[in-house]
């Protein structure tokens, strides 16, 4: 498996994957991550820039999965995990990635963005378009996954995966208290997460933030 991030010298150590929570018990349950058609996806600019990918590489199919290499950010939960049903996973990335690695059929890296000025003035050779968006994206700080398949045309594609691979598991900063609890309840008795760190996001209502930011400070 090619690995961009290694080529620009990513130290990053963890992938999060914003989804909700009917997916996360479906990868849980199951055990694997599933890659889609890009055809599907909002940014019909990424979606073309893919699908010249795929006629480039003369494949039938090409699937992608994205991540996040940065700390969890308000547009991240707002944009790709809104509402109460929102989940974060943390993925540990060298053990992510271990089993694919030797699979000549995926291919993963960071995302590099750049303006239209830059793209219409620079040459972009072939393996560098699944990793290509806007710069407008960039607060995104995005990796990928692709699968190539020259033969199949296929609509998605599951890779399984070992649960240990999971660091920890966030949860909607907008699900209520109330029913935080029960949720992490019926996640653990998903067989083999009984031990997994499941957390709620304080990142718009968090105790410590609101009583530094009230402390007397006067003289």
């Amino acid at each position: 498996m090619s690995n961009q991030s290694e080529q620009t010298g990513s130290k990053s150590e963890f992938l999060s994957r914003y989804t909700d929570l009917p997916a996360t018990i479906h990868l849980l349950e199951t055990k694997s991550i599933t890659l889609l058609n890009p055809e599907t996806w909002d940014d019909r600019n990424d979606a073309f820039i893919l699908n010249q990918y795929k006629r480039q590489k003369e494949a039938t199919s090409v699937l992608a999965l994205c991540f996040s290499k940065t700390r969890d950010k308000y547009h991240h939960w707002k944009v790709f995990a809104g509402g109460v049903g929102g989940v974060r996973i943390d993925f540990d990335k060298e053990l992510l990635l271990k089993d694919m690695k030797s699979d000549t059929k995926f291919k993963s890296g960071e995302v590099i963005y750049k303006n239209i000025k830059e793209v219409k003035q620079s040459e972009h050779p072939t393996r560098e378009l699944p990793f290509l968006k806007r710069i407008q994206f960039e607060d995104d700080q995005e990796y990928r996954i692709i699968f190539i398949d020259k033969h199949k045309d296929v609509e998605y594609k599951q890779v399984n995966f070992s649960l240990n691979c999971i660091r920890r598991i966030t949860l909607s900063p907008w699900m209520p208290k109330t029913i935080v609890q029960s949720v992490k309840k019926v996640l653990k008795k998903i067989d083999g997460c009984q031990g997994m760190e499941i957390y709620h996001s304080t990142l718009i209502n968090n105790e410590v933030w609101k009583k530094a930011g009230s402390a007397d400070r006067s003289g």
